[in-house]
């Protein structure tokens, strides 16, 4: 038997970087789709030379990490020499066993870079493949001081997990979310099936807010992006939405499932992880309680416990942790919310829905989450408390409570103030002036003994938590984008 020679490792290096030769372009199977807007975000901590921290690009499978990473490249092209610029696919059986600082070799022979003293972008995709990876960035890091790693991957559990250990100070994360429903309605637009435009903006008290030019249009829409919209390949194919388990469920949710977490912690039973992951799923928006769980599964808590936590850190769910009704954490963590990272896998796993059908409460207050993705999730709380409860609460950096939000797909809320009587409740304890509900269609304000409640469409209000935080407007200040 042959081994494979490093001249096949070398030849494989050159085709993963075609931007090498003229016309020194990233390939068009890539340029071809329009860049998300976070990428004006990313961009900055990539190119930025000055700082001596690795960029971590993180998220679900299928939400364009990989095409990031090239529309980033492609930028980078426009100022910096092409042979200054590697990417690597870490995944790929060739690079197998190979340490980074051994591929960055084999990349200075190749192309003839001399990285030890010229500025170069080295981006590493599918890092959590390479064992102990980050200790051979931190190694690479160390020794190279012209290099500037970016690395991506979709097993989230390595890489935030691992980087907690030995990256403090050394990486800066971050996370790519699922489709904004701001960012569906602009693809939607630019597309084949461009739509009269649905949105305008208006700026009351300096934050942009959007509001609808035809609600029951947008709700529609809106309807479809909680079936679809999630991954941008689905938005864009028809096949894929008819056939939206086998694209959702088995090359996203079942590769995570089946492949990743079995693969980095040697996960016996799978159809045991499998099973909790589809009652959560079932139940998202819900609460939920280790006590129950347990019993219905004959799982140990401390197993459920462990799973949990590997179904977070793969961005298939993500936790809320409850409060009281003055807004103070729970000592122990018996109860939480738990939620979809995404509305579409629900849809996947069991069937699309449609406006009026039972689950959409639970789906639209998924999508609202689902907005916050890219924010500072641990700010963020339910509040439950005997004979009342909030959907969702802000707490500030000194823990009291700056803002809360009530998730309803319903204008009752609206028309019948008894169904506020939890919501005022709330505010009293937490000396909240003003408190946002969303609706179904109804936009209007009301006052209540003393607390004004906004009411504002579910659809509007996703739009404009999305396009907030991807522009930018405030958004590392989070909280001031709820209105």
């Amino acid at each position: 038997m042959r081994d494979i020679p490093k001249a096949q490792i070398l030849k494989r290096i050159e085709f993963e970087n075609p931007w090498w030769d003229a016309p020194h372009e990233v390939s068009s199977n890539y340029t071809q789709w329009k860049p998300r807007p976070y990428l004006k975000l990313f961009y900055p901590l990539v190119e930025n030379q000055s700082i001596r921290r690795a960029a971590l690009l993180m998220g679900p499978r299928r939400v364009g990490k990989t095409v990031l990473l090239y529309h980033t490249i492609s930028r980078l092209l426009r100022t910096i020499p092409s042979k200054q610029i590697v990417y690597f696919s870490i995944d790929h059986p060739l690079y197998n066993s190979l340490s980074l600082e051994q591929l960055l070799e084999f990349f200075g022979e190749v192309s003839g870079t001399d990285y030890h003293t010229t500025p170069t972008y080295v981006f590493f995709d599918e890092i959590q493949y390479l064992k102990d990876w980050e200790i051979h960035l931190k190694t690479l890091m160390d020794a190279f001081h012209a290099v500037k790693p970016v690395v991506a991957g979709s097993a989230a559990v390595a890489l935030r997990l691992k980087s907690v250990e030995s990256g403090a100070g050394r990486f800066t994360e971050f996370l790519l979310p699922p489709l904004t429903f701001h960012e569906y309605l602009t693809l939607l637009d630019s597309s084949d099936r461009a739509m009269p435009k649905l949105i305008r903006q208006e700026l009351p008290k300096g934050i942009n807010f959007s509001r609808a030019r035809d609600i029951k249009h947008l709700n529609h829409v809106f309807v479809d992006y909680l079936n679809y919209g999630g991954y941008p390949e689905v938005v864009f194919s028809t096949d894929a939405q008819k056939d939206l388990g086998r694209f959702v469920k088995a090359d996203i949710v079942d590769k995570v499932l089946l492949r990743d977490l079995p693969s980095l912690y040697g996960i016996q039973d799978i159809q045991e992880l499998n099973s909790l992951f589809t009652t959560l799923a079932f139940n998202t928006a819900n609460e939920v309680s280790l006590e129950d769980l347990t019993q219905n599964s004959g799982v140990a808590k401390n197993t459920i416990k462990r799973y949990i936590e590997y179904l977070e850190a793969a961005f298939l769910i993500r936790v809320l942790h409850r409060v009281d009704q003055g807004g103070r954490r729970f000592r122990r963590a018996n109860f939480f919310k738990v939620y979809l990272t995404n509305p579409s896998i629900y849809c996947a796993l069991f069937a699309p829905v449609k406006s009026h059908d039972q689950p959409m409460g639970s789906l639209v207050e998924t999508a609202i989450f689902s907005q916050w993705f890219h924010a500072d999730i641990s700010r963020f709380h339910y509040s439950r408390w005997a004979g009342g409860e909030v959907d969702m609460v802000f707490r500030g950096p000194d823990q009291t409570i700056q803002w809360a939000l009530e998730t309803t797909w319903s204008d009752q809320y609206a028309e019948d103030s008894a169904k506020l009587k939890s919501s005022l409740r709330f505010c009293r304890s937490n000396d909240l002036k003003d408190m946002l509900v969303t609706s179904k269609q109804e936009k209007a304000s009301k006052v209540i003994d003393g607390v004004n409640f906004e009411f504002v469409p579910a659809s509007e209000y996703c739009y404009t938590v999305g396009y907030n935080l991807v522009m930018g407007k405030k958004a590392s200040r989070a909280e001031e984008t709820r209105s």
